[in-house]
């Protein structure tokens, strides 16, 4: 069933991306440091080349202040050893001072020639405890910014965080026509406001389809009153094997060794775990069944160790791929998987998946870049 309008054009075709475990999130046993599986420039660059080599169109850079590596110094380092696949760098809004924001963004778009799109995250920052109100203001008026920083010689803002008069400045023109997308996740009504006027695909973690669908309706609402129209997203974990057996015992596997107060140690270091959405990760698992299935293959068991996205499609490839079929009768175009250890996941989502589904680029479904074909880079004070 299709639930809203999309933007983008051969819904058949999906953006299927993977996830690069910036923040100390990869694990053979959920719960359990592994020394070969931390967070490192090698370890994570090798995730983003496996990626590429398996055909994933995009990949997820997160961000967090308490581990892992700096996400937009990682992007930079990933655009000479990659020549296809799309950085999907998280940007926390008000960490970096906008006008400036604007340049680095430009500027990473130029590097990887067009292969960059955003993920806008409204966060608290170390010793913030903010309103969700201001801090969604706070990422839209960055968001405004940026997209005047991006075509304009002066800028001249007045909002309620940043204030801006007649700053004369060269345009930080990136790469891509009217730059990257803008991918972003929440669920409060400021945050379905902010997305529903100014970004471009609308993220959700895994809940019940029925969850899913009124999520998408609220978004598009307010999209509607914009006259806008949106792509959808979901993140959400990858346990596929041969077999529904041998998933199913793989996903028993990685959580066999998990102390539970370990696990609530690592949901409660994010500065995200208070957010409406982690909340609801936490209802799914309290909803799931004896096994932790909320629906058939949806097993909550990942977020009895991790913040956020707490959830893992668990089958065979062809389950998985009747269940990816169905989230994109929905209206689901963007799909961003990911699993433990990341890397031996990607190979088999890679084998037994990804040779089946029909991929696109976001970016070249918009237009922002010709489709497999290289953008000439603007000089200074240009338009598209």
């Amino acid at each position: 069933m299709t639930i809203v309008p999309i933007t983008s054009p051969d819904l058949d075709a999906a953006e299927v991306s993977w996830f690069a475990a910036l923040c100390s999130d990869d694990y053979q046993f959920l719960g359990v440091p592994d020394g070969d599986l931390r967070s490192s420039w090698a370890h994570c660059s090798g995730i983003v080349k496996e990626a590429e080599a398996q055909g994933f169109r995009n990949i997820l850079c997160p961000s967090s202040y308490q581990v892992g590596q700096d996400t937009l110094s990682f992007v930079a380092g990933c655009a000479p050893i990659t020549d296809k696949i799309n950085m999907l760098a998280a940007v926390r809004c008000g960490e970096m001072q906008p006008i400036m924001l604007a340049r680095t963004i430009a500027t990473l778009d130029h590097m990887l020639e067009g292969r960059l799109t955003v993920n806008i995250i409204s966060s608290d920052f170390p010793g913030e405890k903010a309103e969700s109100n201001y801090r969604y203001q706070r990422s839209r008026e960055v968001v405004e910014i940026l997209k005047q920083a991006w075509t304009q010689g002066e800028i001249n803002y007045k909002g309620e965080v940043y204030n801006f008069e007649g700053l004369t400045t060269d345009p930080a023109v990136p790469y891509q026509t009217g730059g990257p997308l803008l991918y972003f996740g929440g669920y409060s009504p400021s945050a379905l406001e902010l997305c529903g006027q100014h970004c471009d695909v609308y993220l959700m973690w895994p809940e019940t389809k029925e969850a899913l669908a009124g999520r998408m309706r609220d978004v598009n609402a307010v999209a509607e009153r914009y006259n806008r129209t949106l792509d959808y997203g979901l993140r959400v974990h990858m346990i596929v094997r041969d077999t529904e057996a041998e998933a199913r015992e793989y996903a028993e596997y990685i959580v066999s060794k998990l102390d539970e107060d370990k696990g609530t140690a690592i949901r409660e270091r994010a500065l995200d775990s208070s957010s409406l959405g982690v909340s609801h990760q936490a209802k799914n698992r309290d909803l799931a069944d004896m096994e932790g299935f909320i629906e058939p293959h949806l097993w909550t068991g990942v977020g009895r160790a991790r913040s956020g996205c707490g959830a893992a499609l668990v089958g065979s490839a062809d389950q998985v791929l009747s269940e990816i079929e169905e989230y994109q009768k929905m209206g689901i175009r963007a799909f961003i998987f990911s699993g433990y250890p990341h890397m031996e996941e990607c190979k088999h989502f890679g084998r037994l998946v990804l040779p089946h589904l029909k991929t696109c680029s976001m970016p070249e479904a918009y237009g922002r870049v010709p489709a497999s074909t290289p953008a000439t880079p603007l000089g200074v004070g240009e338009r598209r």
